[in-house]
């Protein structure tokens, strides 16, 4: 049953309004966060353009404006002052301008920012929203690509109704493959293509046709006169979700011309200063759970192809050239952490810089960017467990980093947050090394016992590290130590170590999370009648997973999981892309074995008191799965309760007061099965 939670909520409205320095983070702090993303270095090296990111309390959402400044900070002012999101900027080759897309009355559009006198025009007037901006090497073309809708399939001719009748809304025919994405819902019909508009504006032109889609930032040939892309153009290419090419398009729209041939995902093109080569990341398609990207390279006609860095067993992207052609820039995860690196194309590599990310806001995934100027400068997106995404400088050449913002400074520097501490310990079942973090409640007293909250991770082909996380520092603030471990199936230990979970998922996984909670137990920071469990997604898996196999926990938190692998295989927006990666054949040629992997085979097991929580949009783990678990415990009268978030795509905490309302029903769970005495803020309650 539910109990009463007015005292918890009571509690957090407390610590929300509590104005003393060095405070917790609490709840309406989410709303004053901010944070740096796509930060672009200028030719010269000098300026940087980025975007700052915030949350508006009165939307409920997130917000981005473009702002430039010099190397050193000092002086930092908005692009444009315009009142509307600004995204994807670039320089041009000369560093003059800078071209951008933005909303405006009429939907998104490309404009042009001029450095030199401040001016900023709208270069177009759209069908659709442009991504993914390209300057031409001359700076006289902008490249981009647009949806080009079609006309949805009709099976039927309605009968004409009457004038001022009022009939139901035709029914809607699908015939696609892929016909709907979680947070976008229904895809509208048509194909992407690559379009080329002059940088002083006029009428786009599009250059790819067929029925393909044509999607990211397309390269340019070093003289113009094609574009180089990804994509994959295979006459089965809707169920080869896993294959793509480099292509070669004249910019005339000429033919498109392959320029590699292999099964497999060939992506991130770019082109060498010289024209003569091209960089991009893929692999040859094994058909497992997790494949390391490797870096590639290639004459600009597609030949003489060749690995580099062949020995470094790590996923890479962000690719740039250096300016003699010569070297490759580019991002990897290792043990949590993302990293900039340089290579030769003699394959001499060696990193830059740390700390990489800051740019996913809720839990501490991993992301961000960087760019690198012609002389060697790199701007690139700073984070800490303290805070979220800065923007620092640092040479090719070496030397120490430097952050040249301080966006949360007027914020964090005024809280206490809970400390973030590294561990490592073995696996119980072959001794491998095993990487978590223990986050340690703001003023910890050595002396008192805490509860021990173990926050699982998605993906699960994803990593934690000590990044900045809103929602584990409010579980630390609730006086939880907060315990995330990457267990097997993380990335960013190699290929072996990602792939251990084909056709063992969840399986092994689970006994690399509890052997860290063992360790956390046998050290003293953690207590066996005081433990609590969450995560979403892949970490609603494991949750689900964990209560059907242990009662050792005082209950559970079961955010947006998948029950059943047979019902989301054939229900998610990603049905088709699941079968052999993750299990053998499709579930009806193996449902013994996808059941065998499904939380929902173990929910007779499950003691835990466990609370269900869903989006009601989640097209990528449906509600369906949610309410499996839910509708289970109901019927074996186990304490559990569902908590639908209204709108919801599958990122439950996409806007701020989702975000908190997550945390908040979760700790008011968690408290209703709190023991007396487990914490001072339990006796507070």
């Amino acid at each position: 049953m539910i109990r009463a939670i007015n005292s918890v909520l009571l509690l957090l409205l407390c610590a929300t309004s509590n104005a003393e320095q060095h405070a917790p983070f609490t709840r309406m702090d989410v709303f004053e966060l901010e944070w740096v993303s796509n930060p672009q270095i200028s030719p010269d090296g000098r300026r940087v353009v980025y975007q700052r990111n915030s949350m508006d309390v009165m939307t409920d959402g997130s917000t981005s404006r473009l702002w430039i400044t010099d190397i050193d900070g000092q002086e930092k002012l908005p692009l444009t002052g315009r009142d509307a999101k600004e995204s994807g900027a670039v320089w041009s080759p000369d560093g003059r301008r800078i071209a951008f897309t933005s909303t405006s009355e009429n939907g998104a559009e490309i404009y042009v920012f001029w450095s030199e006198n401040g001016k900023t025009a709208r270069l177009t007037q759209l069908d659709r929203s442009p991504q993914g901006l390209s300057w031409s090497p001359d700076g006289k073309r902008i490249a981009f690509s647009m949806l080009v809708p079609e006309v949805p399939p009709i099976l039927v001719s309605p009968p004409t109704k009457p004038k001022g009748a009022e009939w139901a809304e035709e029914p809607r025919v699908t015939t696609r493959l892929k016909y709907e994405r979680d947070g976008s819902g229904y895809i509208e019909t048509g194909y992407k293509h690559f379009f080329v508009v002059s940088a002083e504006g006029g009428s786009a032109r599009q250059i790819t046709s067929g029925r393909f889609h044509h999607t990211g930032a397309p390269e340019w040939s070093a003289d113009g006169a094609s574009l180089i892309f990804s994509g994959n153009r295979n006459e089965n290419w809707e169920h080869e979700h896993a294959n793509s090419e480099i292509y070669s398009v004249s910019t005339d729209g000429g033919s498109v011309t392959a320029l590699t041939d292999r099964l497999g995902p060939d992506g991130s093109p770019v082109v060498s200063p010289d024209g003569k080569k091209i960089a991009y990341i893929g692999y040859e398609d094994k058909v497992r759970t997790y494949q390391v990207t490797k870096l590639q390279v290639m004459n600009a006609d597609g030949s003489d192809k060749r690995e580099l860095l062949a020995d470094l067993d790590r996923s890479i992207s962000g690719l740039v050239w250096n300016k003699n052609s010569d070297g490759i820039y580019f991002q990897y995860d290792d043990h949590g952490d993302t990293r900039i690196g340089f290579t030769s194309l003699a394959g001499k590599s060696r990193d830059l810089a740390t700390n990489l990310g800051g740019t996913t806001i809720g839990r501490p995934y991993g992301g961000g960017s960087f760019s690198v100027s012609p002389g060697g400068r790199i701007a690139y997106t700073h984070v800490t467990a303290y805070r979220p995404a800065e923007l620092a400088i640092v040479s090719s050449r070496g030397g120490k980093p430097s952050v040249i913002t301080a966006l949360n400074s007027d914020l964090l520097d005024y809280r206490e947050l809970g400390q973030v501490e590294e561990i490592w310990y073995k696996s119980s079942l072959d001794g491998r090394d095993l990487q978590g973090w223990v986050v340690k409640p703001p003023g910890y007293d050595a002396t008192r016992q805490y509860p021990l909250l173990l926050e699982n991770h998605g993906g699960p082909i994803s990593n934690y590290g000590a990044r900045f996380s809103p929602e584990i520092q409010l579980y630390a603030a609730a006086d939880f130590i907060v315990f995330y471990p990457n267990p097997r199936g993380s990335t960013s230990y190699g290929e072996e170590f990602g792939d251990l979970l084909y056709n063992n998922y969840p399986g092994d996984d689970y006994q690399d999370v509890m052997d860290g909670v063992d360790v956390l137990l046998e050290s003293g920071l953690a207590h066996e009648d005081q433990l609590y469990v969450t995560g979403g997604s892949a970490g609603g898996i494991m949750t689900a997973w964990i209560i059907g196999k242990t009662d050792r926990f005082r209950a559970a938190a079961v955010i947006k999981p998948i029950m059943n692998w047979m019902s989301k295989t054939l229900t998610a927006d990603n049905y088709y892309a699941y079968a052999n990666y993750r299990y053998p054949g499709q579930p009806w040629e193996n449902m013994e074995g996808y059941l065998k992997f499904s939380p929902i085979s173990l929910v007779g097991n499950v003691q835990t008191p466990t609370l269900v929580m869903v989006g009601t949009a989640d097209m990528r783990t449906p509600i369906s799965e949610a309410k499996q678990l839910y509708n289970a415990l109901k019927i074996r009268g186990i304490d559990t309760a569902l908590v639908e978030v209204p709108g919801a795509p599958h990122n439950i905490a996409g806007r701020p007061s989702q975000l908190i309302a997550k945390i908040d029903h979760i700790l008011a769970w968690f408290a209703d099965y709190r023991s007396v005495g487990e914490s001072d803020v339990t006796a507070a309650e």
